[in-house]
C-alpha cells in the first residue's frame, strides 16, 4: 500500500524531473523561444515553469536579458549535476532500445586523413554491410577537435596526445615517422647524417592547424634525447597525402607515416635516411567520454576497430 507522504514525494519528484528538463533545454538553447519550439510548448508556458521552479527552490536560475537567456552561478552549479544524469539516462534508454531492436544509428569520428585512410575505413567498409541501419560519418580534421563543439561521438589521436577524461582505445598498431626522399633527390642533393643537416635541404613541409605553425621534424639521438628540426623548401602542405606526393615526385625530403610510405618505398619510388634517428611511438587510438554509455551502433564500431595484435 502506497503512503501519503510517498504519493506526495513522487508527485513532487516527477514534477521536478519535468522542470528541471524544461530548465536544461533553455540552458543549452540560451533562448525561452528555441527551447519551447524544441519541447513543443508554448514560450509562456516554458517561461511559467522556470517560474514556478525558481519561486520553490527559492533562488533564480536564469539571467534574462532582451537578447539572450544564462544560468546564474546557482543556474550552472544545479546544470553540472543534472547534464551527466540526464546523459546517462538517455544513453541508457537508447541502449534498451537497440538492445531490442537491430543496431541502428549514427557513428561519427572525427580524424585525420591517415587515420581514416589507413585504419578507420579498412575496418568499418564491412560494417556497414553487415549493419545495414547502422551510419557511420568520417570527420577529416588536423586540429584538436572538441568532441562536443562538434558533435562528434569519438576521434582518432596518437595515444600520446589523448586528453585526460577520455577513454581510450588502441586501434592500431605503434607508427614510426621517416625521412624518405626520390632517387633522384639523392643523387642530386645527397642525404643527410644528422638531423641537422636538414638545414642544408629542400623540405617539403606541413602545417599544423591547431595552431597554423609548421610542424618542427622531430627525431631522437641515440641516448633517446628529442631532437627538433625546423625546415624550409619551396612546398608547404596542410595533409599529408600531398607532402608524400611532392617527395615522390623529387620536390625534397618529408617526414611521413613509415606505413604511408610502404608501396612506395618497395616500388623504388622513395629511399628513406637518418633512420637510426626515427624511434616508433604510440599509434592511433580512438578516444571518447568517460561517461558516455556505449549505444549498440557505437559498440559495434568499438569492436570492429580494437586492435587485436
Amino acid at each position: 500500500m502506497i503512503h501519503r507522504h510517498q504519493f506526495e514525494t513522487s508527485l513532487m519528484l516527477r514534477e521536478n524531473i519535468s522542470d528541471l528538463i524544461a530548465l536544461a533545454a533553455v540552458a543549452e538553447e540560451r533562448s525561452f523561444t528555441k527551447a519551447a519550439a524544441r519541447l513543443n510548448v508554448s514560450q509562456s508556458a516554458l517561461s511559467h515553469t522556470i517560474k514556478g521552479l525558481e519561486q520553490r527552490l527559492g533562488m533564480r536560475l536564469l539571467t534574462r536579458t532582451t537578447r539572450s537567456v544564462a544560468p546564474t552561478l546557482e543556474g550552472e552549479d544545479l546544470l553540472a549535476t543534472l547534464t551527466p544524469c540526464f546523459e546517462k539516462i538517455e544513453a541508457r534508454l537508447l541502449a534498451l532500445n537497440d538492445a531490442r531492436n537491430q543496431p541502428t544509428g549514427t557513428v561519427r569520428i572525427v580524424a585525420v586523413e591517415y587515420a581514416i585512410e589507413s585504419l578507420l575505413w579498412p575496418k568499418l567498409s564491412p560494417v556497414l554491410k553487415e549493419y545495414p541501419a547502422v551510419n557511420i560519418e568520417l570527420v577529416m580534421d588536423y586540429g584538436f577537435t572538441d568532441l562536443a563543439a562538434s558533435q562528434c561521438d569519438a576521434g582518432v589521436r596518437y595515444g600520446d596526445q589523448v586528453s585526460d577524461g577520455m577513454i581510450a582505445m588502441r586501434i592500431g598498431p605503434d607508427e614510426r615517422m621517416i625521412c624518405v626522399g626520390a632517387p633522384s633527390y639523392f643523387d642530386e642533393m645527397g642525404a643527410p647524417e644528422v638531423p641537422q643537416d636538414l638545414a642544408h635541404h629542400r623540405c617539403v613541409n606541413l602545417r599544423l592547424s591547431t595552431h597554423g605553425a609548421l610542424y618542427a621534424w622531430e627525431f631522437e639521438d641515440r641516448e633517446g634525447h628529442e631532437i627538433r628540426v625546423k625546415v624550409s623548401g619551396q612546398l608547404c602542405f596542410n595533409t599529408i597525402n600531398p607532402v608524400l606526393r611532392a617527395a615522390v615526385d623529387g620536390h625534397g625530403l618529408a617526414l611521413v607515416p613509415e606505413r604511408l610510405a610502404e608501396a612506395d618505398i618497395a616500388a623504388g619510388r622513395l629511399r628513406t635516411c637518418l633512420d637510426a634517428f626515427c624511434p616508433s611511438f604510440p599509434g592511433f587510438h580512438l578516444y571518447y567520454p568517460s561517461r558516455q554509455r556505449p549505444s549498440s551502433a557505437f559498440q559495434i564500431v568499438l569492436d570492429a576497430l580494437r586492435e587485436r595484435g
